[in-house]
């Protein structure tokens, strides 16, 4: 599997998206609280280790971990940046 592979297959894995969508939730919730920017990063950098932690790495058992993690981090933050870009038309749109 290359790396574009594996890019694309995180990139549609709904697991990872509810989590991400579940974290933005929850950082919105608590921004009063902890902000916005330190709670996001450890987010996107917890789901981008836990999940070929926990669920191994299938396909990709040929790259080396580091390597699947580093994807995983790209993959997330391009889908926390489409999320909150949804998050950011629904706020303007309800206003």
């Amino acid at each position: 599997m290359t790396l574009t592979d594996l890019l694309q297959s995180q990139l549609i894995d709904l697991f990872r998206i509810g989590l991400l969508t579940a974290l933005l939730y929850t950082a919105i919730q608590n921004r009063a609280a902890t902000g916005m920017a330190i709670p996001l990063a450890a987010g996107v950098v917890f789901v981008a280790v836990i999940l070929p932690g926990t669920m191994g790495l299938g396909a990709a058992a040929a790259l080396p971990l580091w390597q699947v993690i580093a994807v995983g981090l790209v993959a997330n933050v391009v889908i926390l940046a489409v999320i909150m870009a949804i998050w950011r038309i629904v706020q303007r749109l309800r206003s």
